[in-house]
């Protein structure tokens, strides 16, 4: 073995291995889609552990597998993605899922996110956006696709991109109305730097206010606020 291959099989060795179970009823895409996942990339490789075609079949193979990561389409027969997703988050702590869909309809994304989805992605996307947004919910974040948004933003009068704050979510939480805004960038999963670049604040500022958040809310992860936007129709 040359000194190339030998530091190839050392770097494939180091990375973090994922036990992946994909959820799609399209022969075609699944066979695509582990084409790619076959090839490691940066810090981690994949190992698809089982396909299944139906709602039931994701919940009895969750149950055997176990799995790290679960790709799922949302338009499964028998029981569809939204259906299906508590119990598969209720049943397995441990699994990160990440819908990939071809619908991009706020209305959906929002189901989904509520309904359990760590991560949500167009099946249009490219395979390095796919690594992403692996990499992004394997490691606790919340991850939101190219052409994905959590607010139809042509519903909105005069096309502002942000709604009108609920006022009395504001006031039962002390909420001041800069974390208010916050509060709703953070619903439509946007980052740190990407909130402050819409507010024109500095990411150390936009930090400070999302733990005060945090604080008042009494929660200790992004994935929780989502959850209380969503359910507070703040997005």
């Amino acid at each position: 073995m040359n000194i190339v291959s030998e530091g190839y099989n050392q770097n494939v060795k180091n990375m973090q291995l994922l036990n992946v179970l994909v959820a799609d009823d399209h022969p075609i895409f699944v066979e695509g889609l582990s084409s790619v996942l076959s090839k490691p990339s940066g810090k981690f490789t994949c190992a698809i552990n089982g396909v299944a075609r139906t709602g039931a079949q994701v919940t009895e193979m969750m149950q055997r597998c176990q799995p790290d990561l679960l790709l799922l389409d949302l338009s499964l027969p028998e029981s569809d993605g939204l259906k299906i997703l508590p119990n598969v988050k209720k049943g397995s702590l441990k699994t990160r899922v990440l819908v990939m869909s071809t619908y991009d309809d706020p209305r959906l994304v929002r189901a989904a996110f509520k309904a359990g989805a760590d991560g949500y992605m167009l099946k249009s996307g490219t395979k390095d956006e796919l690594f992403w947004a692996i990499e992004e919910v394997i490691n606790g974040h919340t991850f939101l696709g190219n052409g994905v948004a959590l607010i139809d933003l042509r519903m909105i009068p005069g096309g502002s991109e942000s709604a009108q704050p609920d006022k009395r979510f504001a006031r039962k939480h002390g909420l001041t109305r800069r974390e208010m805004e916050i509060m709703q960038y953070i619903g439509q999963a946007l980052k740190n730097k990407d909130i402050a670049a819409k507010l024109y604040i500095s990411d150390q500022t936009v930090s400070v206010h999302r733990k005060n958040i945090m604080r008042k809310l009494a929660v200790n992860n992004t994935a929780s606020l989502i959850k209380i936007a969503f359910e507070n129709n703040l997005v």
